[in-house]
């Protein structure tokens, strides 16, 4: 497949015409440091070399309840085109995922049915609708049949390297960015194939430059619907280029999450559904040993972590603080000990979060300290231990359960044990870890000196 040359801008003109810098410099004040769902998403793919295993049950829910349900075990049953089965085994799947399983059949169905689908990071979904493309388009037409919407310039990249990875012997089928830099003449009409894009560029080149006609369009994906509705702006587009289209054409929606103005979305763009959810997976503390340990200011709660330290050297832990500022001071003060530490932080590129999470994962650092922004979704099979140098509070200063569950379930995965240790050093933060002990109807421990050889025992 070929692709159209791209150039990423960086600068923006301000209201003079002025060309400024757009906002990489712009600190974000700490406690208002919100994870980036966009970024956080593209680290994920960035990091993940495999599919997840998961063990969620799919729940699916058809438009037709008469019509029969399939559900497939091999890619062989969903006749595909000979050249796409190769792709698709190229890749590296040799049967189709949990995801893949239920919404391949309904994608490729004929007639073409329309889907709301719910899956994770690293369930195969991208494949899917990738294949479900593939599959619809007409090589021998030069104009675009499919349409691809993803939230950032970087992520349609990433879904623009699966459409060619699959469509690799397939070399008549061709592929555009409709992205920012992506510079066409005026009048120009586009020849490839499958467009992928971000909402604000694709609505240019379908209304007011006419590189696109909307009327032809079979197929429209709109992935990753809860962080495109977490942009200002991309709602509204999104909403706009789905009214163009013609009624026939298939429309396919996926996002991670499911909150309410998620579905109220999801039901603006894609009529008469049919869905596929999967259903939560209970997370467990069973295997999780919890620790707390009394502390009167940050000073101490260091000297404390050196103590614990000592007996947990062979393992690999994550430390979790609150803000940045506390996370690069305390990488520094362990580096000055003479540990091996890696820094993640929210004002680095995806690219080198990537990178250091993957010097962690082969065991080159030890220890990993980072704030929340970087801590969603990353599984790293050898950590059994986890700290939070900080509790974890929502912006009101309550308990934020989800979180505290999200950083400590980085332990005792894959049916091994592990151990968290949370550093209490005032009344308020202590009242945090009760209410936290409540939530979970889990007693955490007071962490006494005779209890390290019972970490010892844990970590080795």
């Amino acid at each position: 497949l070929s692709s159209l040359h791209l150039k990423e801008e960086k600068t923006k003109p301000d209201a003079n015409g002025a060309v400024v810098k757009a906002d990489d410099n712009v600190e974000k004040t700490e406690d208002e440091e919100k994870e980036d769902r966009a970024a956080q998403s593209l680290l994920n793919k960035l990091i993940r070399s495999n599919l997840v295993d998961t063990t969620n049950q799919v729940e699916v829910l058809q438009r037709d309840p008469t019509s029969p349900l399939y559900s497939v075990k091999s890619f062989e049953e969903l006749r595909l085109k000979p050249q796409l089965l190769q792709g698709v085994y190229a890749m590296g799947f040799n049967r189709p995922s949990k995801i893949q399983e239920n919404a391949l059949p309904m994608m490729l169905a004929e007639p073409p049915q329309n889907l709301i689908a719910q899956s994770q990071s690293g369930t195969g979904k991208t494949a899917a609708f990738v294949l479900a493309m593939l599959s619809r388009v007409e090589p021998g037409n030069k104009y675009p049949q499919c349409l691809c919407l993803s939230p950032t310039y970087e992520l349609a990249l990433q879904t623009g390297k699966v459409i060619e990875q699959m469509g690799k012997f397939y070399p008549e089928l061709k592929l555009a960015y409709a992205v920012r830099g992506n510079k066409l003449e005026r009048g120009q009409k586009i020849s490839e194939q499958i467009v992928i894009g971000t909402p604000g560029t694709v609505l240019d080149w379908c209304s007011k430059l006419k590189f696109i006609d909307p009327k032809k369009i079979k197929v429209f994906v709109l992935d990753e619907a809860d962080v495109m509705i977490a942009t200002q702006g991309h709602q509204d587009q999104s909403i706009r280029i789905q009214r163009m289209l013609p009624r026939d054409c298939q429309m396919l929606l996926f996002s991670a999450t499911f909150e309410d103005s998620v579905w109220k979305f999801a039901q603006k763009v894609v009529p008469d559904p049919n869905i596929i959810k999967l259903k939560r997976e209970e997370e467990t503390l069973d295997t999780i040993k919890q620790y707390y340990v009394l502390c009167s200011n940050r000073d101490e709660k260091f000297q404390a972590l050196c103590n614990i330290y000592g007996a947990i050297t062979i393992a690999q832990a994550m430390i979790f603080c609150h803000t940045r500022k506390t996370a690069a001071w305390l990488a520094a003060e362990l580096s000055k000990e003479g540990h091996q530490v890696a820094l993640l932080s929210g004002e680095m590129m995806v690219e080198q979060r990537a990178a250091v999470i993957e010097r962690f994962r082969e065991g080159k650092e030890k220890v990993l300290v980072t704030t929340n922004v970087c801590a969603r979704g990353i599984d790293v099979e050898q950590v059994s231990v986890v700290i939070n140098f900080d509790l974890p509070v929502d912006k009101d200063g309550n308990p934020d359960n989800e979180t505290y569950l999200h950083r400590i379930g980085r332990t005792g995965r894959f049916g091994k044990r592990g151990l968290a240790i949370n550093m209490v050093d005032s009344k308020h933060s202590m009242n945090i870890l009760n209410r936290i002990q409540e939530h979970f109807n889990k007693k955490i421990n007071k962490l006494d000196t005779d209890d390290l050889d019972e970490i010892e025992k844990i970590t080795n």
